[in-house]
């Protein structure tokens, strides 16, 4: 995983692994990454994820604003 406590206030997307067995991406601003915990902050809410969950993690780049013409 690329992503991790230090990402704290960076945009990132986690897969994790749901109870079901089915993976599931979240994408958003990591809030909180302690004891266990992910906390992100997505476009329509917030996510909690527990890092045994966790298959995958990586910081991405923030949106791009479309420019104003």
């Amino acid at each position: 995983m690329s992503a991790g406590p230090a990402d704290v206030g960076a945009r990132v997307v986690l897969r994790r692994r749901l109870p079901d067995g089915v993976l599931s991406d979240v994408l958003g601003h990591v809030e909180q990454w302690s004891d266990g915990l992910v906390r992100v902050r997505t476009r329509t809410g917030t996510v909690e994820v527990a890092e045994a969950d966790l298959v995958a993690s990586k910081r991405v780049p923030e949106r791009r604003v479309p420019e104003r013409q």
